[in-house]
């Protein structure tokens, strides 16, 4: 029997198990995809939590998981051009990429390009297609300074690098142990804190012109602060503070705003070109998925972290 992680309850991450289920039979227009790498994401918590349940109620016994990437086991009616063997990046929608098999609809696959590692291909999906869509949102172009919040997280990591791709110099907000990080690939490095305002305001030169805020904060968090700056609403994303961005008029595009197979292949050609990494910074097998959670919700992590079961 094939296993896939479970929760019957909401809760802490002592809720998931890892539980035998029956094996997913593809309907018209899917596929049976036997999973290499699954990422996880902070919204999973969120929704395990209970934290989401007024608009994404948990159906028990509920799986966990959108981002995936593996093998096509099994090929249903309809599909055409991909077959068993076919390596592959994708997404479902039904909670269900935590697993050893998951049935996907093949209009959510994407082919791995062979210069694209598997767990940055498990872990691509969400983060990936947010922050191309935070970026993409705040106009992101050549000659244009942008703060990304949160740069060395999961999505943060993402935007930053796009960012730079679109010609603009990134500011990366982020603690000094991921400086590095930042710096080596092409993105000013700057510490949180007090005194923020004034580390971007000097590392910029003057006003940012657009803000992508990945990680929220109290009170106003980093929408507020990117008025402070002098950032025009029009100009700042943010994919988290949902209430800061509705006082201030600011944009809050992310996952649902690219979520497609043609913007996951777009992101996984540029794996492939050497222009864009997906950092995965802990890797886990599927029966450790409590202690992936519990890592991720600490909130330090560097980029990704990926369940490979």
């Amino acid at each position: 029997m094939p296993r896939a992680v479970r929760f019957e309850e909401y809760g802490e991450s002592d809720v998931l198990q890892v539980a035998d289920v029956e094996p997913p039979v593809p309907g018209p227009g899917q596929v049976v995809v036997r999973v290499k790498a699954a990422g996880i994401n902070p919204g999973e918590a969120a929704i395990r939590r209970g934290a989401l349940h007024e608009m994404w109620p948990a159906t028990f016994p509920s799986g966990q998981g959108s981002d995936l990437a593996g093998l096509v086991a099994e090929v249903g009616p309809g599909v055409g051009g991909i077959e068993p063997g076919d390596e592959v990046i994708g997404f479902t929608d039904e909670r269900a990429s935590q697993a050893e098999l998951v049935a996907v609809d093949a209009g959510n696959l994407a082919r791995r390009p062979p210069g694209v590692p598997w767990e940055a291909a498990g872990g691509l999906f969400v983060a990936g297609t947010t922050a191309y869509a935070a970026v993409r949102a705040v106009g992101a172009g050549v000659g244009d300074t942008v703060v990304v919040s949160g740069a060395a997280g999961g999505v943060g990591s993402v935007a930053a690098q796009l960012a730079r791709n679109r010609g603009a110099t990134v500011i990366g907000l982020a603690s000094p142990p991921h400086h590095d990080w930042l710096a080596e690939h092409g993105i000013v490095p700057v510490a949180y804190g007090p005194g923020v305002a004034e580390r971007i305001t000097a590392a910029a030169g003057g006003p940012p012109d657009a803000f992508i805020d990945t990680y929220g904060g109290e009170g106003d968090g980093y929408v507020g602060l990117a008025v402070e700056l002098g950032v025009a609403p029009e100009r700042i994303d943010t994919i988290i503070d949902f209430g800061a961005a509705k006082r201030y008029g600011a944009k809050t595009d992310g996952n649902s705003a690219a979520a497609g197979a043609d913007v996951l292949a777009e992101l996984a050609a540029m794996i492939d070109a050497g222009d864009l990494e997906i950092p995965v910074s802990e890797t886990y097998p599927l029966e450790e998925v409590r202690a992936a959670y519990e890592a991720l919700e600490r909130r330090h992590t560097l980029g990704k972290i990926v369940l490979m079961p």
